[in-house]
């Protein structure tokens, strides 16, 4: 069996949206039990069928708006997505799934279950879309600001065994987001980390990619700082949705835009599905000795579901354990804490 701790007081919608989604995990892999840290009281009558759920009670919970997640998970190891991942860190449970506020996600799993002492940075990835809809994945997309080259050479490694086993690309091509294609565009920072890729045998180097190329690049994964990454994110998701705005406004302003609308309703539900994050259900943590997912804050059962699901297939497949067969072996004193 496989089992995973969920953050039943995790995101915008709190068990509302997590206990459903728990339940349907159950019922569609045989495989899998789920433990939910939250509050009972307000769990209990939401779960109808208990088969391989369990709750571990706890009334405290982390607000969405948590601006020191430091401090708090450092005071609070009671509230449900520290008990959670204390849970991972005491090897009770296989994986961790939080919708709760990201850098809190981000900082307990560093703080509790701890970074692998291989990497120097804990990382955020998600997988975003493509036209040829394999998808992609970017990193790092907010944990870490700021990153020095050796730190994105570290997640490019996670990324590349990541892309094997998820999205199995036999030999995935990274690309370095940058302002320009040609060698020497960028900052320092760009041009040392484009050396350090490019040098090393076990990286499969496209170059610098410019973000107008993110949904056609022939790269499989895009790495850059936390900054870059969230900023090229977040980009991406409002122009989703600005987009999906202007259509349905073009669709209503004439009778012939509502006749066509009949015609190819299927085929702009299948356009809407091809950008919607609810497919992909979160952002794996990389770079802790646990599979962790963290799902949008806003998620609604059915994108937290597949959270679940994505957290599992990262246990079932042995995940970690391949990405530590593949990184270099480094020096724990020289690790920066967090």
């Amino acid at each position: 069996m496989i089992k995973i701790a969920v953050d039943a007081m995790g995101g915008d919608f709190l068990c509302e949206t997590t206990v459903p989604a728990c339940m349907e995990a159950v019922k569609e892999f045989k495989d899998l039990e789920i433990v939910l840290y939250g509050d009972e009281e307000k769990i209990k009558p939401l779960l109808k069928n208990s088969e391989r759920i369990s709750i571990v009670h706890t009334p405290k919970y982390i607000d969405m708006g948590e601006h020191n997640p430091v401090s708090y998970i450092r005071r609070n190891k009671d509230a449900s997505l520290c008990m959670a991942m204390q849970a991972a860190h005491d090897k009770e449970v296989d994986a961790v799934v939080s919708a709760g506020p990201t850098q809190c996600v981000v900082v307990g799993a560093h703080l509790l279950i701890r970074k692998l002492k291989e990497v120097g940075r804990v990382g955020l990835c998600p997988i975003i879309p493509s036209v040829d809809r394999r998808g992609r994945l970017l990193l790092d997309v907010g944990a870490n600001v700021e990153l020095r080259p050796e730190h994105i050479l570290d997640l490019a490694y996670f990324a590349t065994t990541i892309a094997k086993e998820i999205l199995h690309i036999e030999n995935p091509k990274v690309g370095l987001l940058n302002i320009g294609t040609e060698k020497g565009k960028g900052r320092e920072v760009d041009n040392q980390t484009y050396d350090m890729l490019e040098a090393d045998p076990n990286i499969n180097f496209y170059g610098n990619v410019e973000t107008k190329e993110l949904l056609v690049s022939p790269c499989d994964i895009f790495v850059t700082d936390g900054f870059t990454g969230n900023m090229v994110l977040k980009t991406m998701e409002g122009t989703a949705k600005a987009v999906g705005a202007m259509l349905k406004e073009e669709i209503k302003a004439s009778l012939g835009g509502k006749i066509g609308y009949l015609f190819m309703r299927k085929n702009l539900k299948k356009f809407q599905k091809r950008f919607d994050s609810s497919e992909v259900g979160g952002a794996m943590i990389v770079g802790v000795p646990v599979p962790v997912v963290k799902a949008h804050g806003s998620s609604d059962p059915y994108a937290f579901k597949n959270a679940i699901r994505q957290a599992r297939m990262m246990v079932e497949t042995d995940l970690i354990n391949k990405v530590l067969a593949n990184l270099p072996k480094k020096d724990e004193n020289k690790n920066e804490a967090l």
